[in-house]
């Protein structure tokens, strides 16, 4: 008997196991009268979700009777890794009253349940029972906590809890930077960098990627280069993360030739690296080379992920070049990735940009598990192509299968009421964004409705619509009705626009044509002079061409 439990243990231990041979370990414990005991069903449990079976998981832990904090543990974040949310928080809150106290690591599986599904409201009420129970100060909880408000954006919440943790370790310092760079804060991201050295606070691979995924602006290149210069002091160039971080840095700072430079020195590029060197020349509108480095790296045998074949895919479609886009989607075929949202999407695009919507509505119905984001290309891809009729329908048809619509959904929707003049549908959209749904219309949903409401010649009721604003409206919006105002030659209304325009918007000449335009259909000349003319009104004189032969 004796030999049978440390075989079990031996056996129950070994981190990876097969379902099967799980299920035959599992029978196993039973038959040995183990199964009550809280070790090997935590052991058993973390196998079974290792492998996937929740359900097999979920039967372990209900039919053992004394649960330790271990096996709550182990099932909350078997939930939580399998993005079963709800069942997770459910059995947290279960746990909370039962006789088994949550420790920090639960609460530290708990806070990473929230920060990937983005929910600010359960972080918060956790953050409340930690401090109940103590564990605010506490190194494990309170750094998942750091690492939750940092990953929601909430800096100063990060801020907080990271101020009163007791001992700060390296992950903790790693988790606050990371989210500076994430907000751009590049200067509070030096700062806290600087402090960290003047604690003698060693930085690892994690601290310099973080502290170099702060810079995202040219006129942050030196200060790059600096950060670039210690790493090679410091030895962690030599990490393959880091010197990815390199190479996105460089062309987050227009720097393509350090960034080339860069990545040339690595013997065997890896998949991050190439994904680096790509989406630097997609960002930086080099979609060209996006497609060149993408198939030289198909020729070096490297296989991208979803979100790299979604990258260049966005970067065919923005050239408009429908060839490289349509063997990008064969490759895509040939190795089974059509199933992946983020994939389907971008196809999605890149098929309603070229005119091809039947190509685009084959890739939506093929496409498995649509979410919100696969029914929101598609809905701005046919409302693009002149089918905003379809676009509405497809919407009433997301609703039926219980899925919620988001800003982006009522932007592809009033654009596509926009090009298809459809003002009923549009007010009705506009108005149930905010009362059925809860969204607060944004800059992009006032400009297109203030557009479709403007060229369909409802010139006051889009004034009233901006003056109804709780933001002050910018120029985007102005413009949008500017528009209508140029459609139906409303000069009256167009003296407003006109002054809000060159308020929100000094340089006159962005918008100045049109407006004078509009004069001179009228024969006001006096105005086109004073708009025509910058010596009249202060607008900045243009400067007169000159060859540099005649110098």
């Amino acid at each position: 008997m004796r030999t049978s439990w440390h075989f079990l243990h031996s056996e129950i231990s070994k981190p990876h196991q097969t379902l099967s041979r799980t299920k035959l370990l599992h029978a196993l414990v039973i038959t040995t009268g183990s199964s009550g005991n809280s070790f090997f069903a935590t052991k058993t449990l973390r196998v079974y979700a290792i492998n996937g079976d929740l359900v097999s998981a979920r039967q372990v832990f209900d039919q053992t009777p004394l649960k330790s904090v271990f096996l709550w543990n182990s099932m909350v974040r078997a939930y939580a890794r399998d993005h079963e949310f709800k069942d997770a928080f459910s059995l947290f809150t279960r746990m909370l009253i039962s006789e088994t106290k949550p420790d920090n690591f639960t609460f530290a599986c708990v806070l990473r349940a929230c920060a990937e599904k983005i929910d600010l409201a359960t972080a918060k009420c956790v953050h409340g029972i930690m401090v109940l129970y103590g564990l605010l100060t506490d190194p494990i909880s309170g750094t998942a906590l750091v690492n939750t408000y940092s990953t929601l954006s909430r800096m100063k919440d990060a801020d907080f809890v990271f101020n009163g943790i007791r001992t700060h370790d390296l992950v903790s310092w790693n988790s606050l930077l990371t989210g500076y760079a994430k907000r751009g804060f590049w200067h509070k991201g030096l700062e806290l960098f600087n402090k960290m050295q003047t604690l003698l606070i060693k930085p690892d691979g994690y601290t310099m990627v973080s502290l170099l995924s702060c810079f995202s602006d040219p006129n942050l290149l030196e200060i790059g280069r600096g950060v670039h210069a210690l790493c090679l002091k410091n030895g962690s160039e030599a990490s393959m993360h880091v010197r990815s971080a390199l190479v996105s840095m460089y062309c987050r700072c227009h720097a393509f030739t350090f960034a080339f430079q860069e990545f040339i020195e690595f013997p065997d590029p890896d998949l991050v690296t190439w994904s680096s060197l790509i989406s630097g020349c997609s960002q930086l509108g080099d979609y060209g080379h996006a497609l060149f480095f993408f198939s030289e790296m198909i020729k070096a045998d490297k296989i991208p992920d979803a979100v790299l074949i979604a990258t260049v895919l966005s970067a065919s479609a923005q050239l408009t070049m429908f060839g490289p886009g349509k063997e990008i989607h064969a490759y895509v075929l040939r190795h089974k990735l059509d199933s992946q949202v983020m994939v389907a999407s971008a196809l999605l695009d890149l098929y309603s940009k070229s005119g091809f919507i039947n190509s685009a509505l084959k890739v939506f119905e093929m496409a498995g598990g649509r979410n919100t984001v696969t029914y929101n290309s598609m809905i701005l891809g046919l409302g693009l192509n002149g089918f905003p009729h379809e676009a509405t329908e497809l919407f009433k048809q997301m609703l039926e299968i219980g899925l919620k619509p988001d800003e982006s959904t009522f932007s592809a929707l009033l654009c596509s009421c926009c090009h298809g003049g459809l003002v009923i549908e549009g007010r009705e959209l506009f108005k149930r964004m905010e009362d059925e749904f809860g969204i607060i219309p944004g800059t992009e949903h006032y400009v297109y409705m203030v557009k479709l409401l403007g060229v369909a010649g409802h010139l006051d009721e889009a004034y009233n619509l901006i003056m109804a604003m709780a933001e002050v409206p910018d120029s985007a919006i102005w413009g949008a009705l500017l528009m209508g105002c140029t459609v139906h030659r409303n000069s009256h209304l167009l003296d407003i626009v006109a002054r809000q325009l060159f308020e929100t918007k000094p340089d006159k000449r962005a918008y100045g044509v049109m407006v004078s335009n509009i004069y001179a259909a009228d024969d006001r000349w006096y105005d086109v002079e004073n708009l025509r003319d910058p010596t009249k009104k202060g607008l900045p004189q243009k400067v007169p061409g000159r060859s540099w032969l005649c110098t």
